[in-house]
């Protein structure tokens, strides 16, 4: 008996965290659309298009390889340019970690593959109202935008060459438009909110400073760094 309501809250959980997920679906689908269009215009086959969004699974690290490849930019480049671009996922993670800390490595993995800047946006809203961390609620979030990405890519793959200027369409902005809207919700809900806009200017001034001398990628993580150690610092002072 006690089984199966673990089993049934393991459920619930998972369900509430699909259901959590449903307000970036829209967004997935229009920038997993365009990254499928301009994989498909790459030369990639919907069978590599599909490997990609299950392997690389990040939307601006997508686009790159695709330029890159096109480009004829040797592989070696484009696995660097990848892990430089995708470098603010230890920040991300790190950010988490606290909130999971009690669960085994093979499930902090599993969370850390599939986390995305969307699924965290989502993830540190809902942590922001409540201190406990449900591996499942996490899982079902994840797993949703996972799948939504996939056949967002394959979509655009399939219908590529019907498509020669996503960004004519505005499909190119989808993404961040919609993290930007996670961000506003959760910075409008927290009771510091001076604090909130003040390390959000840190981080936009920051980054801008670090892109005239450090690659992209870098610079974001610099920017937010420098961003944090401010709130920190503020929050310790008040």
């Amino acid at each position: 008996m006690e089984k199966l309501i673990k089993t049934n809250d393991s459920l619930h959980a998972f369900f509430q965290g699909v259901k959590d997920c449903l307000p970036t679906v829209l967004g997935y689908l229009s920038i997993g659309f365009a990254a499928g269009v301009v994989e498909k215009t790459a030369g990639l086959s919907l069978m590599e298009i599909a490997l990609m969004s299950l392997l690389l699974y990040a939307g601006s690290a997508q686009f790159i390889a695709a330029g890159m490849w096109v480009a004829g930019a040797p592989v070696l480049s484009i696995i660097l340019t990848i892990f430089i671009v995708n470098l603010r996922y230890f920040l991300l993670s790190a950010a988490l970690a606290p909130h999971f800390r009690h669960l085994s490595a093979k499930k902090n993995m599993i969370n850390g593959f599939l986390l995305t800047d969307e699924t965290f946006g989502v993830a540190a809203y809902q942590l922001a109202k409540r201190n406990d961390a449900n591996y499942h609620w996490m899982l079902g979030l994840n797993v949703t935008a996972y799948v939504n990405w996939l056949l967002a890519n394959l979509a655009g793959g399939y219908f590529g060459s019907w498509i020669e200027q996503p960004e004519a369409f505005g499909l190119d902005f989808a993404l961040p438009a919609m993290f930007i809207g996670l961000l506003i919700l959760q910075v409008i809900n927290r009771p510091t909110i001076s604090i909130e806009l003040i390390v959000i200017a840190a981080a936009v001034i920051f980054t801008v400073m670090a892109s005239q001398v450090v690659p992209t990628g870098i610079d974001v993580m610099i920017g937010t760094i420098i961003a944090a150690c401010i709130g920190m610092v503020i929050e310790k002072w008040k």
